[in-house]
């Protein structure tokens, strides 16, 4: 889906947004404008969007799935790009009727994914051959990411998103947290089902996880290393008794963007020294 629409845009004819007022709406998204060279347009950004530093100066818009479309149109943007989280639809529809062009980047959570995001966005901001130094030097980050994973077993892993200070869902298959533990030589502990559901007791303990990965933020909402130990189950795992939880900035982590390569990088070292420690 994401080729078809990267298609239908190079196809039109060439057209560059220098000078204009660009409004950003995700992170992943952001990073990747600015990346790409282009954010000297960027005008505003939704809370989501932290990376790079610049963008703390920049004013925000609300939370991308709950955006202001007064917020946003109060900036004077020619133009707003938004991945796929972006909404509510009415407010969308309120920016495209004041003329203000929208660009929705489709979601896809894999490293082939990563590219054609990067790609998208630059076919919007006619930076094509930005987009190619971006992504050659993504390829070249998980190059060396699997070259230093080399024949080590494989880790159980459990993703562990808090929602809230009381809520710990965890995930299974076709989400953003189980790609990356796949391309960073983990294996997701979890299986028999895609999204998320409740953490139980039962689940956590069959599962049997050499370690627990969460967002940095979760870990602190859900009031820190103990409280996720002492939830259901946990503390009667390999990664409970041994205390490993690994945590990483969320949009670092899950963002799928140009910073991939050094993300996998990263969670790589974090398997090998678990599974070090569990030799």
């Amino acid at each position: 889906m994401i080729q078809l629409f990267l298609t239908l845009f190079l196809s039109l004819s060439a057209q560059t947004f220098e000078g204009q007022r660009i409004v950003c709406v995700g992170g992943p998204v952001t990073e990747i404008v600015f990346a790409l060279g282009g954010g000297d347009q960027v005008v505003g950004v939704d809370t989501s969007s932290n990376f790079p530093d610049a963008v703390e100066a920049l004013p925000t818009v609300g939370y991308q799935r709950r955006l202001s479309a007064e917020g946003v149109l109060s900036l004077s943007p020619d133009l707003v790009i938004a991945d796929a989280a972006a909404g509510p639809p009415e407010a969308l529809e309120q920016i495209r009727s004041a003329g203000v062009r929208i660009y929705v980047v489709p979601e896809n959570n894999t490293f082939k994914g990563a590219q054609e995001k990067i790609r998208y966005v630059a076919s919007a901001l006619g930076l094509g051959t930005a987009a190619e130094q971006v992504i050659r030097d993504l390829k070249e980050d998980i190059k060396v990411a699997r070259r230093n994973m080399g024949d080590e077993p494989k880790p159980k892993v459990v993703f562990i998103y808090a929602r809230g200070s009381g809520t710990l869902l965890i995930s299974g298959h076709n989400t953003a947290a189980n790609a990356i533990i796949d391309l960073a030589g983990g294996v997701n502990a979890i299986s028999g089902y895609e999204g998320y559901k409740p953490l139980t007791a039962e689940a956590m303990v069959a599962a049997e996880p050499d370690l627990l990965l969460m967002m940095e933020s979760g870990l602190e909402v859900f009031g820190g290393k103990e409280a996720v130990l002492n939830a259901p189950g946990v503390r009667q795992t390999p990664a409970g008794k041994h205390k490993r939880i690994v945590t990483m900035d969320g949009l670092y982590l899950l963002g799928f963007g140009p910073r991939l390569g050094k993300a996998v990088t990263e969670l790589s070292q974090h398997f090998r020294l678990a599974l070090i420690e569990t030799r």
